[in-house]
């Protein structure tokens, strides 16, 4: 006689359930992406398509003056460097300060463990606010226009309680514990033992300060006056502004011929175009890096580092 496993068995209920949590999150997936997948058909539709507001589930026609043009606009490539170059840097500065104090933190043995894991968590629900770091970045330390100023920061408190939790619960305490008999120091533990366990970890909190570097633009608009120094969000920000449509007089739009309202009917339709191109051209980056990280948020590399 054959015997049905339970795990075989399942019941209206859970065939419904399922059926629902498949098309909410079908649902929740079109409505997340549908946003990315408009500004890439609406950069490459034809821009007066674009402008009468035709472009909708598909393109219409097919232009890329909006990228020739965004292509080159030279401050945009200087943009590309200064960001690449902050976001790289940021990563380093943030891994080289979060790794090991999340794995020291993770030590129940640490003296003033509670108080130090305080220390990071009220700045965390309560900042200095920008006045404070205004002064102590422009005026006491004389960082205006310079990469440090970008690069050099406080620690994320969430991703060092994340990092510090994956410490303590992923990586046993036996490996620790059998290195310390062999002789292994405390640094010999981080360096051979923790950071090669930990990749998952590194490439999640890289991803996450990296996305957050790539797109702050808020404190070099304080911190930077020299355009050379502009991220490329500035850079964006910059051409979006200039090529917003300005409000034409009435008395002056009435003088105009008609080869003139064609002249900025189609400047202003290319203006439009061109803040879907800028948006595509600044999430490509982030785009291409991901799926090389993504692997590490699904695989265990704990599996076999214990024998039995």
């Amino acid at each position: 006689m054959k015997i049905k496993k339970n795990n075989e068995r399942r019941s209206k209920g859970d065939k419904i359930f399922d059926t629902v949590n498949l098309i909410l999150m079908t649902l929740f997936l079109i409505i997340m992406l549908y946003p990315l997948y408009y500004v890439v058909i609406a950069s490459i539709s034809d821009i007066h398509q674009v402008g009468l507001g035709n472009v909708i589930w598909r393109p219409i026609g097919f232009n890329l003056q909006a990228y020739i043009e965004v292509l080159n606009h030279r401050p945009l490539w200087i943009g590309y460097r200064n960001s690449l170059l902050y976001t790289v840097l940021t990563v380093l500065y943030q891994l080289a300060i979060m790794l090991p104090l999340a794995y020291a933190l993770s030590k129940k043995y640490l003296f003033a463990k509670g108080v130090f894991t305080w220390l990071f968590l009220v700045p965390m629900f309560f900042s200095g606010g920008i006045i404070p770091a205004f002064l102590l970045r422009m005026v006491w330390m004389d960082w205006g226009n310079t990469i440090r100023v970008l690069v050099v920061g406080s620690v994320s408190a969430w991703n060092l309680i994340v990092t510090r939790t994956f410490f303590a619960n992923s990586i046993p305490d036996e490996l620790y514990e059998s290195a310390e008999i062999d002789g292994a120091s405390q640094f010999r533990c981080f360096f051979q033992i923790a950071l090669p366990l930990s990749k998952p970890i590194i490439a999640v909190m890289a991803l996450f300060i990296g996305v957050g570097a790539w797109n702050a633009f808020f404190a070099a608009m304080i911190y930077l006056t020299d355009r050379s120094m502009w991220p490329l969000q500035l850079v964006i920000r910059s051409i979006l502004l200039l090529n917003e449509a300005i409000p034409v007089d009435p008395e002056v739009l009435a003088a105009m011929s008609p080869d003139q309202m064609a002249d900025m009917l189609t400047r202003q339709n290319l203006a439009l175009s061109m803040r879907f191109s800028t948006v595509f051209i600044a999430s490509a980056p982030l785009l291409i890096a991901y799926p090389f990280v993504q692997k590490y948020f699904v695989r265990g590399v704990m599996i076999g580092s214990l024998k039995g």
